[in-house]
């Protein structure tokens, strides 16, 4: 569900746009980018490491909580939109409490590069950081569908990850975003290689799943949902993802959802009030439903995407990536307008 490469401009993302360090380069080498410390009253600076309580998700004082803000688009495609103004926009005007980083594994993403692309999210976990965000670091596996195709690749940048930011307490690790054509217990059997070598770097920050069936407990692919909470991952403080676009996502989806999430914990890491493409018709009614039931379950969720890309789920006028001005709903689509709503509301 996750959108393919559009034709753009790659040069923005010759430089990481908030670090300064030239991609690809070793200047980022451990201790080059400066600790970022949390904001006193920021959405990470109050909750603290999270933790999973039952089928909920927790601060650090066993409190329920929600955790509500934006993927990124691949950061290989639009780095030039997640830079300082943009952030500042996220954190200080939608009032968001997470980012999500969505970095590509094929698609002229990581496996690309790994250096530079390993160097961009750890600048991108300070950025959030320093706004007192929660770092979320997606793995986005999409093509091939089968996650261990990538195993090897995994351990490496998780490892690397984790020995830079286990001592953070915003940090959030999703290992697979949306595994498809698979069967649950091939992805289970990666999450169970995957997840020690994170364990091993950082016993306690919160590590998240992709289910099959392009994150929605195999509804997708036609399998039964309830082969998740059957059959759970060897593993602690860790939650399941679920995905949706309610253009095409229906009733079915939003009952699925209800169901496994009192089953297991979920954590809505993408979802869009368009078409599974993330393009077309917005359907804010269906949309409204999703938003009306995770709000009152207090599941967490990261809209896609924060970007300017051609298509109508992408959150930027085109064009606005190429400036700083990102605050109030003037550079937003109908979509961005939404979602921002949605992020704002009760702060």
């Amino acid at each position: 569900m996750a959108w393919q490469k559009s034709v753009v401009a790659l040069a923005a993302a010759v430089v990481l746009p908030l670090t300064g360090v030239v991609a690809g380069s070793s200047a980022a080498a451990e201790g080059d980018v400066s600790a970022a410390a949390l904001p006193p009253g920021s959405p990470a600076a109050v909750n603290g490491q999270l933790k999973v309580c039952g089928v909920k998700l927790c601060n650090q004082a066993g409190q329920q909580v929600q955790l509500r803000g934006m993927s990124t688009h691949g950061i290989q495609w639009y780095s030039q939109c997640v830079k300082t103004a943009s952030l500042d926009a996220l954190a200080n005007d939608w009032k968001a409490d997470v980012l999500r980083i969505s970095m590509y594994i094929q698609e002229g993403g990581y496996e690309s590069n790994p250096r530079k692309f390993t160097d961009m999210v750890h600048g991108y976990i300070e950025e959030a950081t320093k706004r007192g965000l929660y770092a979320l670091v997606d793995w986005h596996q999409l093509s091939p569908g089968d996650p261990n195709h990538n195993t090897s690749r995994a351990k490496t940048f998780f490892k690397e990850i984790a020995q830079r930011h286990k001592d953070k307490t915003n940090i959030i690790y999703d290992i697979a975003n949306e595994p498809n054509g698979v069967s649950w217990s091939r992805v289970k059997s990666y999450a169970e290689a995957v997840i020690p070598t994170i364990r091993a770097e950082d016993p306690d920050s919160l590590v998240l799943v992709g289910t099959h069936g392009w994150s929605t407990f195999g509804l997708s692919d036609g399998k039964d949902i309830n082969e998740v909470s059957r059959n759970k991952v060897n593993a602690s403080n860790l939650m399941y993802t679920f995905h949706f676009y309610a253009k095409d996502h229906r009733d079915s989806y939003l009952n699925a959802l209800k169901t496994v999430s009192s089953q297991v914990p979920v954590f809505v890491t993408e979802f869009g009030s368009q078409e599974a493409s993330g393009d077309g018709p917005n359907d804010f009614t269906m949309a409204n439903k999703f938003i009306t039931f995770m709000n009152s379950a207090k599941i967490s969720w990261t809209n896609w995407n924060f970007s300017d890309d051609k298509r109508s789920g992408a959150v930027f006028k085109g064009g606005t990536c190429s400036g700083n001005s990102f605050t109030g709903v003037g550079p937003l689509k109908e979509a961005g307008k939404w979602v921002r709503n949605h992020i704002r509301a009760n702060r």
